[in-house]
């Protein structure tokens, strides 16, 4: 697995994995989150999931301790564009919310699906 790594401003970052997030590949993922929510003047990290295929327990681990860390450290950590299988992932574990997908429930807006 490869994640990309971009700069949205001087306070943001983009992480981009791609390929399939599971036991054997979550270690890049968490390489790269780690090292984000290192960085001193990040408030916000964005992981768009737009080439993600599959997503098992250990990539939902990851997320969400990225989420805890990026919480205690008093900046913010959410998804984006994630692909159908994935979202369901994320939605039937109730942690898309939680990193910041819409409730299922909810109509999602126009724009939802850009990173902006």
């Amino acid at each position: 697995m490869e994640v990309r790594v971009r700069d949205t401003g001087p306070d943001g970052v983009v992480l981009t994995p791609s390929g399939e997030l599971d036991m054997s590949t979550v270690g890049s993922l968490e390489a790269a989150l780690t090292a984000a929510l290192n960085r001193p003047d990040l408030r916000e990290c964005l992981v768009d999931l737009a080439e993600v295929s599959f997503l098992d327990s250990t990539g939902l681990r990851a997320l969400i301790e990225g989420f805890s860390l990026a919480r205690e450290r008093g900046r913010s950590l959410r998804v984006a564009n994630p692909q159908p299988a994935v979202e369901r992932v994320l939605r039937i574990t109730s942690v898309g919310p939680l990193l910041g997908l819409p409730d299922a429930t909810t109509p999602l807006p126009p724009d939802a699906r850009s990173l902006g």
